[in-house]
């Protein structure tokens, strides 16, 4: 991690799970980390958890991924006050709970918003810091084991997911189209992918909670293996599954 020492990583969904997680861990690595999120004072109180020496190395930025005019906001803040974006954490999410055929249509169409689209616009603004600089960046996409394949529900729920799956498969293939456009770009931006498997996060739906279960710090320590590599190295795709799980 030395060659990222006091470089900006931003991360999104910072205020819980993986995303504060992960922001914990690239701060005691040596980051400047901007953490995004609605509620922004989780991410406040994340950062009185530091020790104080590194506190001022946490920045809190509220926005809502899925509202474009809130991503810019937030991302020219950070170039204007950081100079520009050398790592980006997609890791904001959403679930609704219920049936993708008898759910409300708005809620399905914010999850499409908040888990694809949210992902796009904040990494055309994170492409366009890392090649005006002329910087290697990384960009790691939080996907899951439901953007490979749609796991049965546990016992004799019904299946729950309903739009998540569908917006995971298109981070999946997000993957590919990005990692072509940055070689066709003639960049040295790595991408990768990130699949957890049943991770103990506020979205996890109920049923799934006696299940083999992974905590978002294990997740944070794939991610920080992914952008530790060597930068002629990318992994494109790591799965993480915990120990007995039935996928």
């Amino acid at each position: 991690m030395e060659r990222w020492q006091d470089r900006v990583a931003v991360v999104t969904g910072a205020s819980s799970g993986i995303g504060a997680a992960v922001a914990k861990d690239l701060v005691r690595a040596g980051l400047v980390v901007v953490g995004l999120a609605r509620r922004v004072e989780r991410i406040e109180a994340l950062r009185e958890q530091l020790p104080e020496e590194l506190q001022s190395r946490l920045h809190a930025i509220k926005c809502d991924v899925g509202e474009e005019t809130s991503v810019a906001a937030a991302f020219d803040w950070i170039e204007a006050q950081l100079g520009g974006i050398d790592i980006l954490v997609n890791n904001a999410g959403l679930l609704y709970s219920g049936q993708l055929l008898t759910m409300e249509v708005e809620q399905l169409q914010h999850v499409m918003q908040v888990n694809l689209m949210g992902v796009i616009y904040c990494t055309q603004r994170a492409f366009r810091s890392m090649q005006q600089r002329e910087v290697g960046g990384h960009v790691v996409l939080i996907n899951s084991l439901t953007g490979h394949h749609i796991i049965n529900p546990p016992g004799d729920e019904l299946q729950c997911l309903n739009m998540y799956p569908i917006t995971k498969h298109g981070i999946s293939a997000l993957l590919e189209v990005m990692r072509q456009e940055l070689n066709g770009f003639k960049t040295q931006i790595k991408v990768t992918s990130i699949s957890p498997g049943v991770t103990n996060t506020e979205i996890l739906p109920g049923g799934y909670n006696a299940l083999p279960m992974l905590q978002p710090e294990d997740i944070s320590a794939g991610i920080l293996y992914a952008i530790g590599t060597p930068p002629h190295v990318q992994v494109h795709q790591l799965t993480i599954k915990p120990i007995g799980e039935p996928f």
